[in-house]
């Protein structure tokens, strides 16, 4: 597939466009196998590297401190194998507070494996897509969403990112890659010896990733400007923040 324009925000830095290749894992005619060792080598990568437990310290930063005795309820979009709300329920657990965690993937085939890999009754793991998520305003606490904006193009990175504030009471928290040639290169001797769906993937998702100032510029539009990036190790960001209008949580 030729390039094509992925957004309207001004470039900056290795690419001036965005690359908008479907990835073979968002396929629904995925290989059911390869899929799973895709998954399983995407959750080992955000272990391995310290993605995950970046989005855990953002958490714990924007729920310090959380009332004793109140349930803190989480939405992770897009949640893959789950293994971002694994990880919130083993935080959660190790600072004792009440957790419920609402996950939604709309790839059944990848919710599949999430459900063979859950066994935590404290999260629910639901089909529903990210574009037209089925919630009432301010229906969780914090909401996360992890990997998942280079998967769209840039007016439903915005769409995302504008739900999240919606359904979020108290703050957001979403995590990506970013695009450059150190990021291109680095994924790519990462995944030289990986199968074909991963060597493909993550390739196209270092060119369809965000830039810094791309995120904030979609954060922008979609109302959300309190959302602050901060650049993490293996050209990973995370944009967080607490909503302005959030009241102190109350027990």
């Amino acid at each position: 597939m030729g390039e094509v324009s992925f957004g309207s925000w001004p470039a900056e830095g290795w690419s001036t466009r965005r690359r908008g290749v479907v990835e073979m894992m968002d396929a629904d005619g995925a290989d059911p196998a390869m899929l799973r060792q895709s998954l399983e080598f995407i959750e080992r990568v955000n272990r391995w590297l310290g993605y995950t437990a970046a989005t855990i310290r953002h958490l714990d930063r924007l729920t310090h401190p959380w009332p004793a005795g109140r349930r803190l309820a989480v939405l992770d979009i897009a949640t893959g194998t789950a293994d971002m709300p694994r990880a919130i329920g083993a935080w959660a657990a190790r600072k004792k507070l009440d957790v419920a965690i609402t996950a939604i993937d709309r790839h059944e085939q990848t919710l599949a494996v999430a459900r063979q890999k859950t066994r935590d009754p404290r999260i629910r793991l639901l089909q529903a897509d990210a574009l037209r998520m089925p919630f009432n305003d301010n229906s969780f606490d914090i909401v996360t969403c992890s990997m998942f904006l280079h998967h769209l193009d840039g007016s439903d990175a915005v769409k995302v990112i504008r739900s999240a504030d919606r359904l979020a009471r108290h703050g957001v928290i979403i995590a990506d890659l970013l695009r450059g040639r150190r990021a291109l290169a680095w994924i790519s001797l990462f995944t030289l010896f990986s199968n074909a769906m991963v060597k493909h993937d993550a390739r196209v998702s270092v060119r369809q990733a965000f830039t810094v100032d791309e995120l904030c510029s979609a954060a922008a539009e979609a109302g959300a400007i309190y959302l602050k990036p901060r650049v993490h190790f293996g050209h990973r960001v995370v944009l967080s923040g607490i909503k302005p209008q959030s009241a102190p949580p109350q027990a």
